[in-house]
């Protein structure tokens, strides 16, 4: 019985053959169009500003924040640095054997960090609130992550740990495990993968984590930021520490379901490995580097709170007093 979905065939990274634009790059724009009409509303609304030109402004320094510190810090952490340092080019190159690939590779907390770099220089130099216009962006950016991560799906990339629930897929490019490792026949034997007898590999059904932190990452926390506290900030700041610890809190959540770095295995073990493949499974008191980093986001934001509340102006005290007949 087959306990598994194939990966839509028509789906693919190319929007047509020939044409040097793919999807993935096509949910970047998606993502910055729509944080970008998000926070002009909200800026307009709010009173913050109804200047085009310096919404813009802002606007363009925090995207190529976010591009250079999330290209660079995938670079410096993730990528081949050997190769990036004898050929520094490719950093930025956009092709690979002579196919146009577009820029693969970005950090998202690279991406948060060159983007706050950014928002400080611009607020500074143009004499603008920080923290007001930090609280803009942070309750207008997290529903664009839901395009980014559809683009991951669409790439069949960062895909989740295996399993077998039926709304697993069977992505075409996943990583595949030697067929005669009994946990690997065992787990394609209960989702119900066929494999022939002279398998050497096979391919699991994975988790769509894409799917998952399309949801939590980008929907919800979007959600909570935008109808909750968009219109009725606690104080100056609480939008910028709740979006920091909301989406620790979310990006934590969905690293059980995503597919750990096998080759450096889990980043912090609280108990002894259990199964004959830790990596591929979820448990509570084993924690990937991405949640590491997550919980650091929590508590981080956590921070961002107290010190944002403690150096909040306080509330003006209005008192009413009845007219006297004297």
């Amino acid at each position: 019985m087959i306990a598994y979905l194939e990966f839509p065939t028509w789906l693919s990274p190319q929007i047509a053959p020939g044409v040097p634009l793919r999807w993935y790059g096509v949910m970047y724009l998606v993502a910055f169009g729509v944080t970008f009409l998000l926070f002009r509303y909200e800026a307009r609304r709010s009173g913050l500003s109804t200047d085009r030109d310096q919404i813009a402004g802002f606007f363009t320094w925090a995207i190529l924040g976010a591009l250079l510190g999330g290209r660079l810090f995938f670079v410096l952490f993730y990528g081949d640095r050997t190769m990036y340092l004898s050929r520094p080019w490719l950093i930025v190159w956009p092709f690979q054997e002579g196919e146009f690939t577009g820029i693969q590779g970005m950090s998202y907390h690279g991406g948060l960090l060159g983007a706050v770099a950014a928002v400080a220089a611009f607020t500074r130099r143009e004499g603008l609130s920080l923290l007001d216009w930090g609280d803009t962006l942070a309750v207008s950016a997290p529903l664009g992550y839901a395009a980014g991560r559809l683009g991951n799906f669409i790439n069949g990339e960062l895909v989740g740990r295996a399993t077998t629930v039926r709304w697993g897929v069977l992505f075409p490019q996943a990583r595949r495990y030697p067929a005669a490792e009994s946990w690997a026949a065992e787990l394609a034997r209960n989702a119900g993968v066929e494999m022939l007898p002279e398998a050497v590999m096979v391919n699991l059904p994975r988790h769509p984590s894409q799917l998952y932190e399309a949801a939590l990452e980008g929907i919800a926390l979007w959600a909570i930021l935008w109808l909750v506290f968009r219109r009725d900030r606690p104080y100056p700041g609480a939008p910028i520490g709740l979006y920091v610890a909301g989406y620790g809190v979310a990006r934590f959540m969905a690293e059980y379901f995503r597919a750990t770095n096998e080759a450096a295995g889990f980043a912090l073990m609280l108990g002894p490995a259990t199964a004959a493949a830790p990596h591929l499974t979820a448990s509570a008191i084993h924690f990937t580097e991405g949640q590491v980093i997550s919980l650091a986001m929590i508590a981080a934001g956590v921070a961002l709170l107290v010190v944002f509340r403690l150096v909040a102006p306080p509330a003006v005290r209005v008192d009413t007093f009845a007219d006297s007949d004297d």
